[in-house]
C-alpha cells in the first residue's frame, strides 16, 4: 500500500512544475491510498477508549495522594525479594527460556498448594498454565473458549477488562447487577449487602451462554461471595453446561473473619471451572507479571494452544521467585508467621484507617469484605453540588473524581468505569479508593482530608 503510493507519486511528479505542487500531490495521493483500507481490526471497534489513561494523566498534573490505581506502594515481603535476588544472581540458565507452559518448580508447587485447597489431585503439566499475570490468563481463557456469537455472563460492577476481552473474542457480554440492600439504623453499608437476584441471574442463561465470569473477592466492591451464593452460580452453570471463569486474585485479602471459597471446590464444578490467580496480588509484586490458570485438562488444552501461539513463554526469573515464595508459604500455611495470615491483618488495619478518615468529609464507605478496594457513596455530594463541570453525558462520579483531584488532591476511580454503558447510571454515585498503601501515604491522605474538612 505504501509502496504503491510512492510509485504513483514518482510517475506523476515529472510533468508538474514547482516543488510545492509536487509535495501537495504526494501528500494527497499518500493519504488517499493509505486510508483506502481500514487499518483497525473490527474486533477493536468500541473498545479503544481507556478511561484509566485520563485519570492517570490528571493525577500526574497535580499535587495529589494517589489512591486510585490498585497496586501497593510498599515493597514485597523480604522472603519474596530474596527469592527474586536468588533467581537473578543464581543459576545462569534462569536467564533463558523455560517450559512454555510454566517453569517446572512453579507448576509443581502450584499444583501441590492449590490441589489441597481445591480437593483435587492436580497434574502440574495438565492442570496448570503460567501466564503473563492474571490479565494474560483472562485473555487466554476468552480466546480459547469464546466463539463468534457466544454469550458470556458478567457480574457488574466488574473488573473493566472482562467486557472488551469478550468482544475481542467475538462474544456478546450479558450483564447482571449486584444490587445493594439498604443498611439498617444508619449503619455503614457492607459489600456483603450487594447481592445477585437469583431470578434475574437465572434469566441470563440461554442456549448461547458459553461462560460466566465470577470475581471473588470482587473488584471494585470488595464483595466475598458466600457458599450459598456460589452454590446458586454453580447450580446454574451445571444446569446450562456453562464454563465458570473465576478471577480469584484477591483470595488472600479477606477481612473480618470472612472466608474465601473457590467455586472449583464445590461438587461438580472442578470439571467446568478455570481458576485464575496472580503472584502480583499474592506477594505484593505487581511488576513481576506472573499469573496462572488452574483447571481440568479437557479445557486447559485449549488455553495451552492459545498460549503457545501468542505469548509462548513467561519470564523465567519471575517464575522462579514465585515458586520459591510459594514453597515457603506452603511450609508455614495457617501459622501465625505465614504471609497469607499476616498480610490480610495488616491490610485490614489500612482499610479501617481509611474508613475512619474519609467519613470526616461526608464520604460514606461501603465496608469491603475483601480485596484492595474501598467503594464510597457520594450521593450527598451529588445532591449538594450536582453541576460539576464535565461533558454532557459524563457520569457524575467521573466529574466528581476530576473535581476531587484538582481541588482536594486525592485520586480515586469512578465506579461507573467498571460498568457497561447501559448500567453506568446505576453506579454514578460511587467512587473507588485503594487502601493497600504505605503508612506514609495514608498519613498524607489524612492531611488532605483535614484541609478538606476545614473548608466545609
Amino acid at each position: 500500500m505504501f509502496r504503491t503510493a510512492a510509485a504513483i507519486s514518482v510517475r506523476l511528479l515529472g510533468p508538474l512544475q514547482g516543488r510545492k505542487a509536487g509535495a501537495s500531490l504526494t501528500r494527497c495521493l499518500h493519504q488517499t491510498l493509505t486510508m483506502a483500507k481500514q487499518l483497525q481490526a473490527r474486533r477493536l471497534d468500541g473498545i479503544d477508549h481507556n478511561p484509566w489513561v485520563e485519570f492517570v494523566k490528571l493525577a500526574s498534573e497535580h499535587d495529589v495522594v494517589n489512591l486510585g490505581q490498585g497496586f501497593p506502594d510498599f515493597p514485597p515481603p523480604d522472603f519474596a525479594m530474596e527469592a527474586f535476588q536468588h533467581a537473578v544472581s543464581g543459576d545462569f540458565m534462569l536467564n533463558q527460556y523455560t517450559k512454555a507452559f510454566g517453569y517446572p518448580p512453579l507448576t509443581k508447587i502450584l499444583a501441590s498448594f492449590f490441589g489441597k485447597l481445591l480437593g483435587q489431585e492436580m497434574d502440574p503439566l495438565r492442570n496448570v498454565l503460567v501466564t503473563v499475570g492474571a490479565y494474560g490468563a483472562l485473555f487466554t481463557a476468552f480466546q480459547a473458549l469464546v466463539d463468534e456469537g457466544d454469550e458470556v455472563i458478567i457480574i457488574e460492577p466488574c473488573f473493566d477488562c472482562y467486557e472488551p476481552m469478550t468482544l475481542m473474542a467475538g462474544g456478546r457480554p450479558v450483564f447482571v447487577l449486584l444490587k445493594p440492600s439498604p443498611s439498617q439504623n444508619g449503619e455503614l453499608g457492607s459489600s456483603s449487602n450487594w447481592q445477585l437476584d437469583p431470578t434475574e441471574l437465572a434469566s441470563k442463561f440461554t442456549s448461547r451462554t458459553k461462560a460466566l465470569v465470577l470475581n471473588t473477592p470482587n473488584n471494585p466492591m470488595g464483595k466475598v461471595f458466600s457458599r450459598e451464593e456460589l452454590g446458586l452460580v454453580a447450580s446454574l452453570c451445571q444446569q446450562h453446561d456453562v464454563v465458570c471463569i473465576t478471577d480469584e486474585v484477591y483470595q488472600w485479602l479477606v477481612y473480618d473473619g470472612h472466608q474465601h471459597i473457590s467455586i472449583a471446590s464445590l461438587p461438580g464444578m472442578w470439571e467446568r471451572t478455570l481458576t485464575i490467580g496472580s503472584a502480583g496480588k499474592t506477594f505484593s509484586a505487581t511488576g513481576w507479571k506472573v499469573g496462572w490458570v488452574l483447571g481440568p485438562d479437557h479445557i486447559m488444552k485449549h488455553l495451552r494452544t492459545v498460549h503457545q501461539n501468542s505469548v509462548f513463554h513467561c519470564p523465567t526469573q519471575s517464575q522462579a521467585a514465585v515458586a520459591e515464595s510459594f514453597e515457603r508459604e506452603q511450609l508455614l500455611f495457617g501459622q501465625p508467621s505465614s504471609y497469607f495470615v499476616q498480610f490480610p491483618q495488616a491490610m485490614q488495619r489500612c482499610r479501617d484507617h481509611m474508613i475512619r478518615s474519609i467519613q470526616s468529609v461526608g464520604l460514606k464507605p461501603v465496608i469491603p469484605q475483601g480485596s484492595y478496594f474501598l467503594v464510597t457513596d457520594i450521593s450527598d455530594f451529588k445532591r449538594k453540588m450536582p453541576d460539576l463541570p464535565g461533558a454532557v453525558d459524563e457520569p457524575y462520579d467521573s466529574r466528581f473524581v476530576k473535581w476531587m483531584i484538582k481541588n482536594k488532591g486525592l485520586v480515586a476511580i469512578p465506579v461507573s468505569v467498571f460498568c457497561s454503558v447501559p448500567h453506568k447510571k446505576h453506579f454514578d454515585h460511587y467512587i473507588r479508593f485503594c487502601f493497600v498503601k504505605d503508612e506514609a501515604t495514608l498519613q498524607a491522605m489524612d492531611e488532605k482530608l483535614r484541609k478538606w474538612k476545614a473548608e466545609l
